[in-house]
């Protein structure tokens, strides 16, 4: 019989004799306990995210950590706005005037007083507020007003005569003071800011320093010498140079203490004053501006310890803006003054009609106006941007 060929089948080593291997489905074994098998997974694979994907998960977890960082930002600040509003003397809110709608959009009036503990010149008292100053907002119109008002100016101090303005501080604190600049300007006052010279430095150093203008050469006279005895005696005084300068806070507290330039002697308390508050705006610009805001979750609660006021954390975000918007480059500094003279031995300035068309300068009632010639270093008048008086 002969010998059939059987079909073979082919693998990896060769090939076989046999019969052709039927394809079979796998059985899935059977569970010992009865339960039905699983049907078999089937995993799909893995697509690689696209660059618009990578895009928006990113810009999420952004939008996350910058929503977190401006909660605990703010909560820290309005930490250090309440210890500020702490410190406010309860006789002051009754005297000033209601915030009609918010700082965006209403105008507003606040008065900035700078106390120097540590000034030991004999004119000045322990608690006198050296620096005096409103600052006027209008929101509507993107305009800063700036007043000056020099603290040796003589005025009526409702219930006790008339005196220098800078003594109302003592006699009866910022009340006092609130109730005499409204009786003499005619201004509403709705906000109060003070400034504690003191620890200034410590704020300014915080925020970076600041940068400021000088309008003028200044070689001071020798007071608070930094070095030893034996460089004392040759040295001439501090030095500031004419234009923008960046100060940190020892350099902007001794600017702001100068009271005897030696470069030019027609400067005056009236001059000393226009650098305290030059200081002053300058902090303001920074402490409300956005590179300070990055920092305050680390120092929101420490950074406004040299202040007093009855601000709110909201209003100050409020104020913030309305400065940003409406820039320094157009603010209207305004002064008042008047004839200075010797009263019972002591140096003060007789006001005159000036002072109010200053006042209606500073309403916007009437057009900015320099002083008038022949008026002296006290003339009282508004000026422009960065314009000086003369």
């Amino acid at each position: 019989m002969p010998t059939e060929e059987k079909p073979y089948r082919v693998y990896r080593g060769g090939r076989t004799k046999g019969k052709v291997p039927l394809e079979r489905p796998e059985r899935a074994r059977p569970d010992p306990n009865g339960r039905k098998p699983r049907e078999p997974k089937i995993r799909r694979p893995r697509r690689r995210w696209g660059w618009k994907r990578r895009l928006g998960v990113g810009l999420l977890v952004l939008l996350v950590l910058a929503t977190v960082w401006g909660i605990a930002g703010y909560l820290s600040f309005r930490n250090g706005v309440e210890k500020a509003n702490a410190r406010l003397d309860k006789s002051v809110p009754p005297v000033l005037a209601n915030q009609n709608g918010f700082l965006l959009s209403k105008p507003t009036t606040m008065l900035l007083l700078g106390r120097d503990h540590e000034n030991t010149d004999q004119r000045v008292g322990l608690n006198n507020s050296d620096s005096v100053m409103i600052l006027r907002t209008d929101p509507s119109r993107h305009r800063l007003v700036y007043l000056s008002i020099p603290r040796d100016l003589r005025v009526p101090i409702p219930g006790h005569g008339e005196d220098r303005i800078n003594a109302a501080f003592p006699i009866g604190g910022a009340a006092l003071t609130i109730r005499t600049i409204q009786n003499l300007t005619g201004l509403e006052i709705n906000h109060v800011m003070i400034v504690d010279f003191r620890s200034f430095k410590n704020l300014i150093d915080n925020v970076g320093g600041i940068d400021v203008n000088v309008p003028a050469p200044i070689l001071s006279n020798k007071f608070d010498c930094p070095y030893s005895a034996s460089r004392c005696a040759r040295w001439q005084g501090y030095r500031f140079n004419k234009g923008t300068q960046h100060m940190n806070g020892q350099r902007a507290l001794i600017y702001s203490r100068i009271r005897e330039n030696r470069l030019n002697p027609a400067d005056s308390d009236i001059t000393r004053g226009l650098r305290q508050q030059a200081v002053i705006r300058a902090v303001m610009a920074k402490l409300l501006g956005f590179g300070t805001a990055l920092n305050l979750p680390f120092n929101g609660n420490s950074l406004l310890n040299p202040l007093t006021t009855d601000l709110s954390a909201w209003q100050f975000i409020q104020l913030g803006w309305v400065l940003k918007r409406a820039g320094q480059k157009n603010a209207v500094h305004c002064r008042l003054g008047g004839t200075a003279t010797s009263i019972g031995g002591a140096s003060v300035l007789v006001g005159n009609e000036d002072n109010l068309s200053v006042v209606q300068m500073v309403t916007g009632r009437a057009a900015p106006q320099p002083p008038r010639p022949g008026s002296g270093q006290y003339g009282p008048g508004c000026v422009v941007g960065n314009r000086q008086f003369r």
